[in-house]
Parts: C-alpha cells; sequence; structure tokens
C-alpha cells in the first residue's frame, strides 16, 4: 500500500462486490530497439514517446495509456543488470520476427504480479514478478516474442474493431427485442463470440512467438516451460478452487491447451533439446533483483502487512491470503469474506466515531458504533448492511494517519464478526528495531552442493511461510521432480 492518501470506499453496496473482486482477482528506464541498431538502455520522461530514430515526441493516446499501466503497476523497474540482458534477447528476435524493420520499446513494470501485454505501436511491458519465475533466457524470450506477435498480426486493433462491432449489436438487440431474457441472452452470446476471438489471437501469438523463437536460435519448447511454470505458480498462490472452470470465458486459453499447443509448435523445429536456453547467464543477471512487495509499499509476510516507513503492522487469520497493491492492501479467505485496508486524512478536529457517520459508509447502524482503543491507539468500529452485504469497518488513528480495516461478506457469521475483530485488533505500530529489521526480499542465486537438497535449499528462503517454503522454491526454478538437482547447478532463493 502507498503512503499517499486513497479514495474513500464507495457509498454503495457495489463496493462489497467490488472489494470481493479486487481479492480474488518517476523516470522512465526502458530499452529502445531501432531498426538498424544494437538494443540500447535509455531513459526519458514517462510521457515522451520515442520514435524509431530515438527523438521524442509529443505525448499523445499512446503514451497516455503509457503512464497510465506504469501507474497501475508500481512504477518502472530500474535494474542496469536486467535491462542489459532484456536487451540482448529482445535484440535478437527482433532480427528473426517477420518484421525486423519495427521498433520495439521494453519496459519493465515494478510489479510483483506475473504479466506481459503489448501495445498497437510496439511498447512492450514485463513486469519483475514474470522475470523472477522465467528461469532462462529462451523462456524470456518466448514470453517477448509473444507480445511481438500480438504488435505484427495488429491483434489490439481487431479487438478493438470486434467489440465496437459487438456493442453495436448489442444496442440493435436491445432496440429491437423488449423480452428482457433474451436481451441478456443476447449480450451472453456476443460476450463470449468476442472471448473466443481473443483466444485465437492468444493461440495465434502462442504459435508465431514459438517460430520467432526457433529462428532467433533459441529453444522453441521454452514457451510450454514457461506456461507450465506459470500455471504451476498459479495454483500455489491460489486462495481455493473457487476460479476453476472459469477459462473459457477468459480472453486467454485455458493453460493446458496451450502448453498443448506450444508443445506442437515447438515440434515443428525438433526434438527437446534443440536451440540456446542460456539459463546461468539469466539467472546472474538476476541476482539482487527485487522480489515481492515494493519497499514504499509495505511488506506481506505470511499472514502480516508490515510497513517501515509508516511504522504500522497487522495480522490476518488464518485462511486468509494477503495481497498488496498501490492503493490498498487486499485480502479474501477465498470464499464470500473480503478485507480492504488503507489509510485516509481525517478532517480537523472531527473523532474517529463521527467520522464513521460522516457519510462514507452506507447502511450504518447507527448504534453499532464504538469508541475504543487498540494497543494504546485511538479506535472506533461499526457494522453496515447494505443490499445484502454485511460490513465490519474499524478506523484506528496512528501518528497524523488514520487506517481503516473494511471487511465485507454476503455470508454473515460468527466466523466473520471474530475475523474482523482478530484483524483489527492486531494492528499495532512497529518498534525502531522492528522497522529496522525490515528488508526487501530479493532473488539471489546460489550454487547446488553435493550435499544440498530441495529441503536445505528451500529453508534458506526467507519472507515465505515455512508450509510454502518447498513448494515456491520448486516452483521458481522449474523442478518438477526431486532428483533435478545437480552439483554446480545455478538455483534462485529468495532471501533480504
Amino acid at each position: 500500500m502507498a503512503m499517499a492518501p486513497v479514495r474513500a470506499i464507495a457509498r454503495t453496496a457495489s463496493a462489497g462486490r467490488a472489494l470481493l473482486a479486487a481479492c480474488l482477482a518517476g523516470v522512465l528506464s526502458a530499452c529502445v530497439l531501432t531498426p538498424a541498431g544494437e538494443p540500447i538502455i535509455t531513459s526519458s520522461s514517462p510521457v515522451s514517446a520515442i520514435s524509431a530514430g530515438g527523438a521524442p515526441t509529443t505525448p499523445t493516446a499512446e503514451t497516455r495509456e503509457h503512464q497510465r499501466l506504469i501507474d497501475a503497476y508500481g512504477g518502472v523497474y530500474s535494474d542496469p543488470q536486467v535491462e542489459r540482458s532484456v536487451a540482448r534477447v529482445v535484440g535478437r528476435l527482433v532480427a528473426a520476427s517477420d518484421d525486423p524493420s519495427r521498433s520495439y520499446r521494453i519496459t519493465i513494470l515494478n510489479s510483483p504480479a506475473i504479466n506481459a501485454f503489448a501495445l498497437p505501436t510496439g511498447h512492450l511491458y514485463i513486469t519483475r514478478g514474470l522475470l523472477a519465475l522465467a528461469n532462462d533466457r529462451s523462456e524470456l524470450a518466448a514470453v517477448v516474442a509473444h507480445e511481438m506477435a500480438h504488435v505484427t498480426a495488429q491483434h489490439a486493433v481487431a479487438r478493438q474493431r470486434r467489440a465496437q462491432a459487438i456493442a453495436v449489436a448489442n444496442r440493435v438487440v436491445s432496440n429491437m427485442v423488449n423480452n428482457a431474457a433474451a436481451q441478456e441472452q443476447a449480450r451472453e452470446t456476443t460476450q463470449l463470440s468476442l472471448a473466443r476471438f481473443s483466444q485465437e489471437q492468444e493461440l495465434e501469438a502462442d504459435t508465431v512467438g514459438v517460430r520467432t523463437l526457433a529462428a532467433a536460435g533459441f529453444d522453441p519448447f521454452a514457451a510450454s516451460r514457461f506456461l507450465e511454470s506459470m500455471r504451476r505458480y498459479a495454483a500455489l498462490q491460489s486462495a481455493s478452487s473457487s476460479r476453476e472452470g472459469l477459462d473459457f470465458l477468459s480472453s486467454h486459453p485455458a493453460t493446458p491447451s496451450r502448453i498443448e499447443i506450444a508443445k506442437r509448435s515447438a515440434r515443428q523445429f525438433g526434438a527437446p533439446g534443440i536451440g540456446e536456453q542460456e539459463r546461468d547467464a539469466y539467472l546472474k543477471s538476476l541476482d539482487g533483483m527485487l522480489y515481492g512487495d515494493d519497499p514504499r509499499e509495505g511488506y506481506v509476510r505470511g499472514q502480516q502487512y508490515l510497513h517501515a516507513g509508516l511504522g504500522i503492522g497487522f495480522t490476518v487469520p488464518d485462511g486468509f491470503v494477503l495481497k498488496n497493491t498501490p492503493e490498498a492492501v487486499l485480502a479474501t479467505d477465498g470464499d464470500r469474506t473480503a478485507l480492504r485496508f488503507d489509510g485516509v486524512d481525517l478532517p480537523e478536529g472531527m473523532s474517529l466515531a463521527d467520522y464513521l457517520r460522516s457519510g462514507w459508509v452506507k447502511g450504518l447502524i447507527e448504534e453499532s458504533v464504538r469508541e475504543e482503543t487498540v494497543n494504546g491507539l485511538t479506535a472506533a468500529s461499526a457494522s453496515a448492511i447494505a443490499e445484502g452485504w454485511s460490513f465490519r469497518v474499524g478506523v484506528v488513528s496512528a501518528g497524523s494517519r488514520v487506517y481503516r480495516f473494511i471487511f465485507a461478506t454476503s455470508r454473515p457469521s460468527g466466523r466473520f464478526d471474530t475475523a474482523f475483530e482478530e484483524t483489527f485488533s492486531s494492528f499495532q505500530r512497529l518498534t525502531r528495531a522492528e522497522r529496522t529489521n525490515l528488508k526487501p526480499l530479493r532473488i539471489r542465486t546460489a550454487t547446488v552442493q553435493p550435499t544440498d537438497t530441495i529441503e536445505s535449499l528451500a529453508a534458506q528462503m526467507q519472507g515465505v511461510s515455512p508450509v510454502e517454503r518447498e513448494a515456491l522454491f520448486m516452483v521458481l526454478n522449474g523442478i518438477e521432480e526431486r532428483n533435478q538437482l545437480a552439483p554446480g547447478q545455478l538455483v534462485k532463493v529468495v532471501a533480504d
């Protein structure tokens, strides 16, 4: 969670639905590729575009979208060692692509999320979370080649045209058909059509990307390997199985299908073992790269959220999974209960109880407002009910800030109340020693020794729940079997 104030929650019960959905779900450094030369690392204003020749242009809708993406993903991550590694990969791919004359700009986003995307003009974006999951340069190249294929095939333009056509069709149906059920069925049909269209684009980008990988001399099977790593990581991070079965509505095809199609595409160029992977060089370039939360947004450590700059922390009950975002800290129990934690500025002279009554909580139960203390800090709490959603809200004052805990559920129960009380009462100011000892996590490379095991290497992982260390170590290193370790092999561990 960023230190800047955030907006108040919506004043309707739709905030509960949005909260649950959210839980479930600068200087710009970039490497610029010009058609005629080697990739270079450059720094520029966040809102300046760079043309094929390297000259700045006036801000456009494209540069505004570029800045929006940077803001949404925690800013730009600057690490010269990582940037050089990425630039080398992209340079090879551009030369081997369907359109080697095209310019690309790669931006590394300062986010632990695993994501990559492209703008139609050749702006490609990769999160540092994705870089941390990849295990060699060929896997990184697979991601970049996939995004380049979206650009060369003009998928974004085609999707926009399809979406516009669907919007027109929906308006026509709404004007001509009075039956509400028929209108809803028509909307669902057109939405599914758009989803299938997007899935086709993803599969096309996978196929073109594998071809580009092979043409650049990389291992074409890297695409299926990385997709498998993504599948395993998603399974590890999933709070529940409630999202299973939704792939048919996703803009991306179901992961098992993509993995199999990527393997089939790779087999056209030979058997596994062909092409370069460059594992050691890639892992060395990651050594020291930030992992997980940015220090400016605090840290999630298992069930705890800790912020050295703000000097605060709290703990959620077992079964809740915390997610840190620039706007707020979110958590869910994987079912129908969610938490939002954020900070606001309190109007001068207003008490916490009056703040709860000031109108930002719709459906407030007046008699539930209660003033109290939490670990010696002034606090207040209340309950609210609106449109079938139940809320427990707590506010606590620490220094010049007021922090808010907002629990929402569609299934109120004693367990819901207990989860709120336990979390709210755990809020505390951190001691000087606790703040000093908080350090960001980083990717560290280690060389496997003859006596090392999965257990001994996973034991070096810091900032990770003990029950998750071995699983995360294996996923981060693409290890599926415990006998895959070999003396002298480089592996990634997470440490401060």
